[in-house]
Order: C-alpha cells, then sequence, then structure tokens
C-alpha cells in the first residue's frame, strides 16, 4: 500500500510543483440538496473518470445514467444490483452463485465494471466483484460504446456500456454518521461514515467509511463474513488544485450456492423450485475475496478556461475458491440424479490506469464555442490462475435429501495441480491518445467529435491497434431539452490474431452503433426525461473449432453477426417537491445473422426483450408527520432464452451446454414489489425499514451453461438506524 501511493504521488506531484502554498480563504464545501441523480446543476462526482469531458450528463453525447448516494441510503441497496435495477436495460447476468455480480447492458453480457475508473476483474467474460455500498458515492452508467475513453474492447459486454462505482471522498465538513442494520437470516451490519477537516486554514479534510456485514440466508449452510474499510485525504494547497489519495479494500467470505438445477432437457423448463432451506454443495464451500483499490487524482485549473486532470489508479482482486459442482443429467439415468464433485479455483487479477488530461471550457474561436479534452491512458492488466483437478465425491438424488458435509475420505483443502497448464500468466498492458471536442455553433447546435488510439504492447504478431470514432450532433430547440444523434465503434482484438481452419487469422471484431433520442431536464433541472433509439451491429465473431471428442483444436471459426435494436425510456427526480420517481422501460431485439455457429434470428442467453422499472418516494414535510417517508417500487425481468440457440457445439468445457440444434428453453418472466419507509429526528437519529420482494415471487438469474441457476431472494426485511453528529 505504501508503495503504491508513494508512487501515486511522486507521478501526480510533478504535474503540480507549482501550486502555491497560500489560500484565499477557500470555502468549506456545502452538502446542497442531493437529487435522486446527484447535486442539481452540477456534474456528477467522479464522472470525468469515464467520460473525460466536464460536462453534465444532458450535454453529452453517450446515454449515461447516474444513482446517487441518495438513493442507495433510501433503497438500502447492498450490491451493484440493488442499485442498477433502477436503470432501464441494465439487468443481472448471474450471480455465479452469490459471489460476483455479472452485468448486462443492452443484451452484452458481462458490462465492465469499474471503480474509480479502473476494472477490478478483468476476465473477457467479467465476472466482476462484489462491491459494499457503504464507500459508494454514486453508480454511473454508459450504454452503448464508451470506447474513445475506454480503449480496446476485448470484454464481451465492452460495446454495451460501462459500469463505473464512484467511492465517497472528503467533502471538507465535520461530520460523522453510525448505523447498524438488522434483518431476516441473523443478518448484522455496523457501519461507519467520518469526516473531518484537519487544519484551520481548510486545506486538509479525511473521510473514512467502513463495515463490518455477517449474515445467513435463506439456503442451509450459505452465510457471508465481511469487512469494508475506505479511508481518502483530500488537500487543497490553493484555491487552483484539488488533490484526493484514497484506499478502498474489502475482504469477503461467502458460500457459493450454485442453485438449483433444471429437472428435464435444455429445450424444457422444468426448474426445480427447491425448498428454500436446501443446499445442494457442502457446508465447508467457500470463496474468500480479497479487493484493493488505490486512487490519486489531481486537478489543476490554469486559469477559468483551462484546467489539467491527472489520475493514477491501482486495484487488485483475489480469489480463492472451493466449492460444489453438479453435474448435468440425463434422460437415462434421470434428470434429478447428479454427479457432485469439489473443485478450487485461485485467481488474482491487477489492474493500474494511468490518465492525463488537458480540457478546455467553453473557449471562443471566432463564432465557435469549444469545449475539449486532449489526453493519453496507459492501462495494465495482470492475470494470474491456478487450475487445480477436480475430485468426485457423490452421487445426489436433487429431490431427496441430501448430505451437506463432505465424505470423510474427501479431503476439501488440499488438492493436486491439473495435469495440463495449471499456472497461467497473462499481461496485457496497452496505452492510448484521444481528443473530444464539443463544438458550440450557438445555443441551438453543437457537434461532438471525438477520435481514439489504441495500442496493446507487446503483441508482436498480427493486429495490435485500432481507431474508434465518435461522431455527434446535439440540437437544443428549447432550453433543457437536447435532440441528439452519434455514430461510435468499439474495436475488440481479443480474437484478432487466433487462426482460421481454412488459413488466415480471424482479425478483429467491430461493434458499430448509432444512436439518437431526447434528453430533457425539467422543474429547475430537478427532473429528468430522457428516450434513447439505438441500433448496435457486432460483425466478424467467431467461435473455437472443436474436434470429434469435444476438445480445442487451436483453431477458429466465423460465426456471422449479431446486431441489437432497441429503446430505452427514462424518468427520475422529483415530479413534485415531496415525490421523487426513478421509472424506467427498455426493450431490445437481438439476432444472431448469416451465421454457421447460431441459428438465424437467434437471440443471445439472458437477452429479456423487456425489462422496466418504477420507484416512486414521498416525503412528509408538515404536521405531525414532518420527517416520514415512504417509498415503494416494482421491477420486472422478462422472459429470457438460458442459452444460446447453436447449430455445433463450440462450448469448451460446458457440459451443461443445451446441445445443439435444441432451442433453448424460455427462462420465466419475474416482478419484485419492494417498500420502504423512514422517519429522520431533528436531532440526527434516523430509522428505516426495508421490505424486499413483499410478494415472495420466485425468479432466476443463470448462467445455466455455467451451472448456476441461483434464485433471486425471497421475501425479506431489514431495520437501520443512523445516528448523525
Amino acid at each position: 500500500m505504501r508503495r503504491t501511493v508513494s508512487i501515486s504521488f511522486i507521478i501526480l506531484g510533478a504535474c503540480f510543483v507549482d501550486a502555491q502554498v497560500s489560500h484565499n480563504s477557500p470555502k468549506i464545501q456545502q452538502i446542497e440538496e442531493v437529487e435522486l441523480f446527484g447535486e442539481k446543476n452540477k456534474q456528477p462526482e467522479g464522472l470525468e473518470v469515464i467520460t473525460r469531458l466536464p460536462l453534465k450528463t444532458r450535454d453529452q453525447i453517450q446515454s449515461i445514467s447516474v444513482v446517487s448516494h441518495k438513493v442507495i441510503e433510501d433503497l438500502g441497496g447492498l450490491t451493484v444490483t440493488d442499485v442498477a435495477k433502477n436503470i432501464p436495460g441494465v439487468t443481472q447476468f448471474g450471480s455465479y452463485g452469490g459471489v460476483k455480480e455479472s452485468m448486462s447492458i443492452r443484451g452484452y453480457r458481462g458490462v465492465p465494471v469499474l471503480k474509480n475508473g479502473v476494472m477490478m476483474d478483468s476476465d473477457f467474460r467479467t465476472g466482476s466483484m462484489m462491491t459494499d455500498m457503504q464507500g459508494v458515492e454514486s453508480i454511473q452508467v454508459i450504454k452503448g460504446s464508451a470506447a474513445v475513453t475506454q480503449g480496446i474492447g476485448d470484454g464481451l459486454g465492452s460495446p454495451g456500456g460501462v459500469i463505473n462505482i464512484v467511492t465517497k471522498t472528503p467533502r471538507f465538513i465535520d461530520q460523522t454518521t453510525v448505523g447498524f442494520r438488522y434483518g431476516s437470516w441473523d443478518f448484522y451490519r455496523p457501519t461507519l461514515d467520518f469526516q473531518k477537516v484537519l487544519d484551520k486554514n481548510k486545506q486538509f479534510a479525511v473521510r473514512l467509511n467502513a463495515a463490518y456485514q455477517n449474515n445467513n440466508s435463506f439456503r442451509k449452510h450459505v452465510s457471508t463474513d465481511r469487512i469494508y474499510v475506505n479511508p481518502s485525504v483530500a488537500f487543497r494547497p490553493d484555491q487552483h488544485t484539488d488533490i484526493v489519495v484514497e484506499m478502498d479494500y474489502m475482504k469477503n467470505n461467502t458460500t457459493p450456492d450454485r442453485g438449483t438445477v433444471n429437472l428435464a432437457a435444455g429445450d424444457t423448463n422444468a426448474l426445480y423450485e427447491m425448498p428454500k432451506g436446501k443446499f445442494l454443495g457442502f457446508a465447508t464451500d467457500n470463496a474468500e475475496i480479497t479487493t484493493y483499490n488505490f486512487s490519486t487524482t489531481a486537478v489543476r485549473r490554469l486559469n477559468d478556461q483551462f484546467k489539467i486532470r491527472a489520475a493514477y489508479i491501482n486495484s487488485s482482486y483475489e480469489n480463492t475458491l472451493i466449492g460444489a459442482s453438479i453435474g448435468a443429467g440425463s434422460a437415462a439415468t434421470g434428470y434429478a440424479e447428479r454427479a457432485r464433485t469439489l473443485a478450487k479455483s485461485d485467481r488474482e487479477d491487477k489492474n493500474q490506469v494511468l490518465q492525463f488530461d488537458f480540457i478546455g471550457e467553453e473557449v471562443q474561436t471566432g463564432f465557435l464555442k469549444h469545449t475539449f479534452q486532449l489526453g493519453f491512458d496507459w492501462k495494465q492488466t495482470q492475470v494470474s490462475t491456478i487450475s487445480y483437478e477436480a475430485k468426485n465425491v457423490d452421487n445426489i438424488n436433487v429431490l431427496q435429501e441430501i448430505s451437506n458435509v463432505l465424505p470423510e475420505n474427501i479431503d476439501g483443502t488440499q488438492f493436486a495441480l491439473a495435469a495440463k497448464n495449471p499456472f497461467v500468466n497473462t499481461l496485457a498492458p496497452t496505452f492510448g491518445l484521444m481528443a473530444q471536442d464539443v463544438i458550440a455553433f450557438n445555443k441551438y447546435v453543437k457537434a461532438h467529435l471525438g477520435i481514439r488510439y489504441s495500442h496493446l504492447n507487446g503483441n508482436s504478431e498480427g493486429k495490435s491497434e485500432a481507431w474508434n470514432p465518435s461522431l455527434g450532433l446535439m440540437i437544443s430547440p428549447v432550453e433543457n431539452v437536447n435532440v441528439f444523434g452519434s455514430y461510435t465503434t468499439t474495436t475488440a482484438l481479443r480474437s484478432a490474431n487466433n487462426p482460421l481452419m481454412d488459413g488466415g487469422t480471424v482479425g478483429p471484431s467491430t461493434s458499430t452503433q448509432w444512436e439518437t433520442g431526447v434528453k430533457s431536464d425539467w422543474f429547475d433541472q430537478k427532473l429528468r426525461f430522457n428516450i434513447t433509439l439505438f441500433d448496435i451491429l457486432a460483425d466478424n465473431l467467431s467461435y473455437s473449432v472443436l474436434n470429434s471428442q469435444g476438445n480445442a483444436t487451436g483453431f477458429f471459426g466465423l460465426a456471422g453477426e449479431l446486431r441489437r435494436k432497441g429503446a430505452e425510456v427514462e424518468l427520475i427526480g422529483r415530479i413534485l417537491p415531496n415525490l421523487q420517481v426513478m421509472a424506467g422501460w427498455a426493450y431490445i431485439d437481438a439476432q444472431y445473422h448469416d451465421s454457421p455457429a447460431f441459428v438465424e434470428g437467434s437471440a443471445p442467453l439472458n437477452t429479456p426483450k423487456n425489462t422496466a422499472n418504477a420507484w416512486i418516494n414521498y416525503k412528509f414535510s408538515e404536521g405531525i408527520l414532518n420527517g416520514f417517508d415512504l417509498g415503494a417500487g416494482v421491477y420486472y425481468v422478462g422472459e429470457r432464452p438460458v442459452d444460446d440457440f447453436t447449430k455445433k457445439t463450440f462450448n469448451n468445457g460446458h457440459e451443461l451446454a443445451v446441445k445443439p440444434g435444441v432451442q433453448p428453453f424460455m427462462m420465466q418472466e419475474y416482478t419484485t414489489v419492494d417498500a420502504q419507509a423512514g422517519y429522520t429526528f431533528s436531532n440526527g437519529l434516523g430509522v428505516r425499514v426495508f421490505l424486499n420482494n413483499i410478494f415472495d415471487s420466485v425468479g432466476y438469474n443463470s448462467y445455466f451453461r455455467g451451472g448456476y441457476i441461483d434464485q433471486i431472494q425471497p421475501r425479506n426485511f431489514a431495520a437501520q438506524i443512523n445516528y448523525k453528529f
């Protein structure tokens, strides 16, 4: 930690060596009334990390949604999913047994989840990590291509968008909040948010967020034990300079839960609705996850128009998992009969990002006005994995009583290394150069121009670079209403150099996006209403060619293209002074075309055509009910295919994949209803009650071919008390 922080200071300190030590009475930042999307009339804190431009979301050419810490607190959100389900078009792809949060946007699985602008899990499938909400300032979502700022889109979900988790930093106030939450299944969670200004000149401030969580589950033997710490320091050497250094640490032990099974072939929905207490794994199963995130950000305002921004971010993700796996069933033996094995995996994922930007705001050149950014970034990902041989344990009948105790002849702590390639270490450094310019011709018309060059270092063979443009036009027919259209691309080089069976290489895959819509603010910018239409074409897809034994040959074939068309509608903010709303609907039509691997017109796995969300909250401000508020939310996830509809076997290692030529069944739709009630006393004491999934709906998030069919949480409750002083 010391080394990382020291490096951060050295790198950034060189950029700000001329910062003056004098300070002309800097005023303490006052916490303004926070809207559901953040502070009114301001760019959301931390958004520049992913947009690189100092613009409000309304004026950005990308489709951007922001959910503030206010919503997280009012909803009692504990996970990214809890919060992101309030953003149209964002769904959970899978939880991998409750140890990760893989998110989808616009039908793309595993979109990158960043913390302060850097990935914590760089697996191209982006299973992603768990995040503690205690230290989260906001969740920000760019929908669609973000290649201009994020670079090469080698992750499966990169063209779909990016989710950025912004952590809390000092606000230059003296304030402490302590809290305690108790809920269903022996849920205990004390929390702390401490802020203090350290000197009379108000140049130094600190903040510490911390939480401890211990809980069981509706499944027996499933539990979580977590500790989370987020310290940060802010330094203002003068009125032109801001420097923030922070660390984010979490250690989480969770029992992985693979959920239920399907009691039929992959073309029939026969999901076993297990009794709530039933668990198919072993009591000793455990996923130990440790994450670190270090960041240093510095901004130097050169004058009213120009500033420089630099950021260095370093993250580490370590995961050791020991848990049961459930084999595939068959018609011959009965789909209730399953082989049970015990497996172990180790993964260490280290990521670094260095950003530097020169930014101009409203710079006049003749009759044109420019807001621009020139910058570069350097990114490096190093992933180390260790594979072990799985142990055959027993055969179970899922319909009968199941033992959750390992047999005495099975050692659940010692595993033999895999026979083939047990150690894998990959290093992927990239650097990028970019330029963006928002040109205002007048108050009615703006043009957005962007270009990025990305280079994959160390790739001596084949394609190693990409150019990605961003072009857009924004028209403002009336104040606070923007009509926009844009064209962007995302280039993926992950498979570019893979050899084809017929000679040559696969080449890069490009996702081309056309987008249009309306962004608008109402009621003195307290309410936002956005409509977006999009058309995304991903071409030159590929697949691994297998031999007759189902093993990879080392060669690849072309898999055609995948087109996604859809619409998103979002309403967020205040429709009345005391009435807040978050509502949205998303539609997507995703189809494979001209593919020798996928059936024509079929949709990718886990892609619902329709999703919807609606949440309202009313705060009483007069009479005996002053300080009391009520909220309720309804969330809908439509039916979606549990697997890809394929023409041939190419999912190497997925024994649970639906067989080629067989149309996968549709996972059923589900709707959940939540409610909240709270009361804030005048002395800083607050009490809040949460009721989740009130009608006890049964729904699943499923990575079917990976062996995970995870049930959403059944009806549960929680109560929280906070004291702010």
